[in-house]
């Protein structure tokens, strides 16, 4: 099975040490990447249908959600392979502030699941993608983890401020961290939600979703910008051009994008964030610029992909 199920207990027991059990050995005798996925907010282990484990974190989906794709096929994992990724749930449900400090606390149990990781395979870089507030517990998790970290984590419409990536940033100081955050205009909505629902904590502090800019190892992928796709395009990964407005969860449901996560989660050398940085737009549009935009006229072949849904709170 590739697929490993790990859960941050719900109270408490963030310095609990992880124990991979019967896991450790398989893990210890792979090679290549671990990629650790990480849900976001109004998902929660064991809660039926928002259980993240029947629904984006699992090989095969058993919920009704045209937003339940299958972040594990879309890596490429199968049945049969050995173990290659691991699906961290944690418990998103709630209020959005309860979610919002549930966050924090899971990023503890993260850091000790990539500690556990090291100490047991060494020779395996670990790599994280999450979506939302899933960035906000693998921005916690850098902040905390001891020893080598993670090697690269993809942020996907990361809600999180500005101030918390800079911290995280800074504690990876003799760590070669590097953090792409896969962002675009379809999400100012929540953007805006966020900033709203959650005060920031620093005056003139903004969510992830403005960029991030003077950082050396961080790189902002605006998914809505004509010269980002454009660029891609050259690297050899076809992304679909915005198919919603509003879209919270177009990071995963774009069709092409697994392409490009299987390129910088299992290759990284194929797209080395030097590479990315020269070859992707570093300038940020303001808030609200692509919805004035208007809708781009879409391929016919585009306009088969399911539409999202874009409704609900930040997720």
């Amino acid at each position: 099975m590739p697929l490993l199920q790990i859960n941050a207990p719900v109270t408490g027991a963030q310095d609990t040490p992880i124990d991979l059990g019967a896991a450790a050995a398989p893990l210890a005798a792979g090679r290549g990447p671990i990629v650790i996925m990480v849900h976001g907010y109004r998902f929660a282990p064991g809660r039926g249908e928002d259980c993240p484990h029947r629904h984006i974190l699992s090989l095969a989906p058993s919920v009704r959600d045209p937003r339940a794709v299958s972040w594990p096929r879309g890596l490429g994992l199968a049945p049969g392979q050995p173990i290659r990724a691991i699906a961290f749930g944690w418990q998103g449900m709630g209020p959005v502030r309860r979610a919002w400090d549930n966050a924090a606390g899971a990023g503890q149990v993260l850091a000790k699941l990539v500690e556990a990781l090291h100490s047991i395979a060494p020779h395996r870089p670990v790599q994280a993608m999450g979506h939302s507030m899933g960035a906000r517990v693998i921005l916690s998790a850098l902040e905390t983890t001891r020893g080598p970290g993670l090697a690269r984590a993809v942020l996907m419409n990361p809600a999180a401020y500005q101030s918390q990536a800079r911290r995280a940033l800074a504690a990876m100081q003799g760590r070669e961290t590097e953090v792409i955050s896969v962002t675009s205009g379809e999400n100012d909505l929540f953007d805006l939600l966020l900033e709203t629902l959650v005060p920031a904590p620093c005056r003139d502090d903004r969510s992830l979703g403005a960029g991030l800019p003077g950082q050396q190892r961080f790189v902002t992928l605006r998914l809505d910008d004509p010269r980002a796709l454009a660029a891609l395009a050259r690297l050899g990964h076809d992304i679909a051009r915005p198919m919603a407005r509003i879209c919270h969860w177009s990071p995963y449901l774009r069709p092409g994008v697994f392409d490009l996560y299987r390129a910088l989660l299992w290759s990284a050398d194929r797209l080395p964030l030097d590479l990315l940085r020269r070859s992707l737009p570093q300038d940020q549009p303001p808030r609200w610029s692509w919805l004035r935009q208007g809708m781009p006229k879409l391929p016919m072949a585009r306009r088969s992909a399911p539409a999202p849904d874009t409704g609900g709170m930040p997720a």
